[in-house]
């Protein structure tokens, strides 16, 4: 008996050794000491713009500013006039499309739709002034907006639907004295403000990342690293790391956590393994909206309700909008679990003009392509805004409605809410055939979550996946997981091996010490 006890124990040692060796490699250390170090450093400019001669007037206009800039950057406004915060457009590669111009300037979305016809009003989040219709001139390069992006007075701000330009009561030669590389003040009074208001798109852009707590963002934390929104999306010639897949739909200069982190972060190797198929923010950012809600729904189709033939909204106790008149009725949500889906880096979108074949299902504006199969695919975490937005039902498109005008009697939904004459005007805008009747249909917008990452203590543990009720990954049905799904099969096989193990152990302890006792006897 003595002796099988100590077989047994000899058997867990070398199960545990091995089990110790397979489950932690050696640990290859990131660029983390090193940022750890670069970025609390304050950052200091390489020139002082107070002591600039040609900055000591005043502007009469935003553009003389733009002509003071450029006598010194010479070259600057032609990289600028290459970028896509500029163009709002470019060449994406789309499978079973080809080659296609898009961008913010001509894709339809689930929010506000589009700006074609709108460009007044949208154009407060262009980097340029001006643009009043889709006549703007895109070569002229004293319409570029320099400020925007380089003001670190934090006064710079561009006026409500005055196309671009700044607010007429700023000191423009005190701003333009004042500029340095873009800080998180400068991306975010347009990224955390997209769609109309804090927070509507993204779900983890929003204004609580200016100064977050590391609850919100471990990253940008002000007592923290307190990185900028610069450090990930790094820029070269003006050209700015990352995508958004709203409008991009190509595998190429994205901003990813391996750029500092690398493809093997952890300790262990089992966590390791999962980077394969599994992006850093999967398990990284468990509930994104942390700090103010998300808009989750849009529904388009209940606007134009009048009170005493005026326009009126209604807000939830958060001072969120339940519903605008002219734009209908809105759902929010706050520390949401995001939803789950393959990617690979590229995407597919709704073009303008297209046909919609069914149009009895949910239209995806927007793709995300991949799939378990897909080697170049892992599972990220994303918002899915869902909408119900106008479309012809003859011609089975999306419509594209004139939203915007300064006064009533132009046709804009926002001033006359005739659906029917905005419907009009905005598809003769954009060039698409209208056959005069609006219906509404159902649509869905996959927005990837990347930001508002969590300590290290909320992580995504390892049973909200792995569980038989309520996994998270529970939609991702084309592979499978183990305690999450069943299989007679692979349970009735597995206990087959475990028994059949524990009987060759036991057989194999039995036989030796069966063996050492014949032999004992034949000695003696």
């Amino acid at each position: 008996m003595k002796k099988i006890f100590l077989i047994l124990i000899s058997i867990s040692i070398i199960l545990f050794s091995a089990v110790t060796i397979l489950t932690t490699g050696s640990y290859e250390p990131t660029r983390l000491t090193k940022l750890k170090e670069e970025y609390p450093k304050k950052y200091s400019p390489s020139a002082d713009h107070n002591k600039f001669t040609q900055l000591q007037k005043k502007f009469a206009s935003p553009q003389e500013v733009t002509e003071a800039c450029v006598s010194c950057h010479t070259e600057t406004h032609k990289e600028v006039m290459k970028s896509n915060h500029w163009n709002w457009e470019r060449e994406e590669y789309i499978e079973g499309k080809g080659i296609v111009s898009i961008g913010k300037k001509n894709v339809i979305n689930n929010f506000c739709i589009g700006i074609e016809g709108n460009e007044q009003s949208c154009a407060k989040c262009h980097a340029g002034y001006g643009m009043t219709n889709s006549s703007f001139s895109y070569t002229d390069y004293k319409n570029i907006d320099c400020l925007v992006c380089h003001d670190n007075s934090e006064t710079y701000v561009k006026g409500d639907e005055l196309a671009g330009y700044p607010d007429p009561s700023l000191d423009l030669s005190f701003i333009s004295r004042s500029v340095g590389k873009p800080k998180r003040s400068n991306c975010g009074v347009c990224h955390f403000f997209g769609g109309g208001g804090n927070n509507v798109k993204h779900g983890d852009l929003e204004k609580s990342m200016f100064e977050p707590s590391k609850d919100v963002d471990i990253h940008m934390a002000v007592e923290g690293m307190n990185m900028e929104c610069i450090d990930c999306h790094t820029t070269e010639d003006h050209v700015i790391a990352g995508k958004m897949y709203s409008l991009s739909s190509m595998n190429k200069n994205r901003a990813l956590c391996e750029d500092c982190h690398t493809e093997n972060p952890h300790y262990a190797d089992i966590l390791n393994e999962h980077t394969v198929k599994v992006a850093c923010q999967t398990c990284h950012i468990p509930v994104y909206a942390k700090v103010n809600a998300t808009k989750t729904t849009w529904d388009w189709s209940t606007a134009g309700k009048l009170k005493n033939g005026e326009p009126y909204e209604e807000d939830d106790a958060d001072g969120n909008h339940t519903y605008l008149s002219i734009k209908g009725s809105f759902e929010w949500g706050k520390n949401l679990k995001p939803e789950y889906v393959w990617f690979n880096g590229t995407a597919d979108h709704y073009l303008v003009g297209e046909i919609i074949d069914d149009t009895t299902k949910p239209l995806q504006v927007n793709s995300l392509n991949g799939s378990y199969s897909d080697e170049d695919s892992k599972i990220i975490p994303v918002k899915i805004h869902r909408a119900v937005q106008p479309f012809d039902p003859v011609k089975k498109v999306l419509i594209q409605p004139k939203l915007f005008a300064d006064k009533k009697g132009e046709g804009a939904f926002w001033q006359d809410f005739d659906w029917r004459r905005s419907s009009e005007i905005g598809m003769k805008e954009i060039n698409v055939p209208f056959s005069g009747q609006v219906s509404f249909i159902k649509t869905e917008m996959y927005w990837p979550v990347n930001h508002m990452v969590s300590t290290k203590d909320l992580t995504v543990s390892c049973n909200e996946c792995h569980a038989r009720e309520g996994s998270r990954l529970a939609a991702l049905t084309d592979f499978y997981m183990p305690a999450r799904d069943y299989s007679n099969f692979v349970e009735t096989a597995g206990i087959g091996i475990i028994l059949l193990t524990l009987l060759g152990v036991f057989t194999h302890g039995t036989v030796r010490i069966f063996s050492a006792n014949k032999l004992k006897k034949k000695l003696k």
